[in-house]
């Protein structure tokens, strides 16, 4: 037996320290929240892509009563890319979340299904994609691609 140990990087920034596009792009996840459709799960979830050419595509999560029929923010936001911008660079992709009651952001990460289809995104461009995540306290997670959310993954590549 052999053990492996897979670590990532995370740099927390303050957000006064963020770039002014960081702070562009995840000013536009905050406002893909307000548009959010979470009437079950009353959690709201923005997202924002960024495209090398400056371009912002908003996402928000939308539920539905049967259940694995919504869509998460991050999904509606890449997909909204692919589908309108197809062939254009990502440069990044903005998260951020918070209680549909709540006046305060919560920290968020992407879940499993949106990891892989960002993933395939970072992929099929073959150029790193940078993760900003809204934290607890004004604070900002920043990865510098997605690849590193999934560090066993599954790939174009596993497919021969």
């Amino acid at each position: 037996m052999r053990k492996i140990n897979l670590e990532i990087s995370v740099e927390i920034f303050d957000w006064d320290e963020l770039s002014d596009t960081d702070k562009m792009i995840m000013h536009s996840a905050q406002e893909a929240l307000q548009s959010a459709y979470a009437p079950y799960s009353n959690f709201h979830v923005g997202a924002a892509v960024l495209l090398e050419d400056g371009t912002i595509i908003k996402g928000s999560n939308q539920e539905n009563a049967a259940y694995p029929s919504g869509l998460c923010a991050e999904r509606t936001a890449i997909f909204a890319t692919g589908a309108n911008y197809p062939g254009q660079i990502i440069t990044a992709i903005a998260v951020t979340a918070k209680p549909a009651s709540s006046p305060t952001f919560v920290s968020v990460s992407p879940c499993g299904a949106c990891r892989q289809a960002l993933l395939e995104y970072e992929y099929k461009q073959q150029k790193s994609i940078r993760m900003l995540l809204q934290g607890a306290d004004n604070t900002v997670c920043v990865l510098q691609s997605i690849d590193s959310l999934l560090p066993i993954k599954f790939t174009q590549d596993n497919l021969g």
